[in-house]
């Protein structure tokens, strides 16, 4: 029997939204901390959440290439993973997850059968990989943009290779997107909004539900 299907609601920024989201069913949440988004969390009321997910739901700060004192900074407040969603090399990678003392889960953008072929590289360092959607030239961050990526091209993946998938997933198509991708998870974040960075209750416990039947 396959393990259950990961469900992860990235971009979580209040305790009320994070009770919501954990009485919805979700196995993961994401908090960002990166300036740009839409999405971002400071460090103190990170902290905050991080503590409230614990023994309740496993909690992931996402990350876009920090430098080493930002890793310090968010692993000393004791998250389950951090998430890296920057330009990040197999070997800083590497030298984060040995610095930082936590699980690692690395986002890549797949918008080409070249960026499937650098998955490899990456799963077998990472703890585990999120492919996600590649940007469009000049946006302003890696992600959380509700764009999908053309599902077809991870027939190129090694099938021995387990991976969440984000980019443009919602209520509507996530069913879908697990029956013909099988992967060992889905990450959402955009797709239950309703404005950049505003999650909506009902899109997120639809979005769970709907999974959940299709996984």
């Amino acid at each position: 029997m396959a393990d259950p299907l990961i469900i992860k609601i990235c971009g979580i920024k209040t305790p009320e939204l994070l009770d919501a989201t954990i009485a919805a069913g979700a196995d993961m949440v994401g908090f960002m901390h990166f300036p740009r988004s839409p999405r971002h969390v400071d460090i103190e009321p990170l902290a905050e959440l991080i503590s409230a997910c614990r023994g309740r739901i496993e909690s992931c700060v996402v990350l876009v290439n920090p430098d080493n004192s930002c890793v310090a900074e968010v692993a000393a407040l004791g998250p389950d993973w951090i998430q890296l969603h920057g330009p990040e090399s197999p070997h800083r990678v590497e030298a984060i997850r040995a610095e930082a003392g936590v699980e690692i889960m690395k986002a890549l953008p797949i918008g080409s059968a070249e960026d499937v072929a650098e998955v490899a590289s990456y799963a077998a360092i990472a703890d585990r990989v999120l492919l996600d959607a590649k940007p469009p030239k000049g946006a302003d961050r890696p992600g959380g943009l509700g764009d999908s990526f053309d599902w077809g091209l991870l027939q190129g993946l090694d099938p021995e290779t387990a991976f969440m998938l984000s980019g443009g997933l919602n209520p509507d198509n996530v069913a879908e997107a697990i029956r013909r991708v099988r992967p060992m998870g889905i990450d959402v974040s955009s797709g239950v909004e309703r404005a950049p960075g505003e999650k909506d209750k009902r899109l997120i416990e639809a979005f769970i539900r709907n999974a959940r039947m299709a996984g």
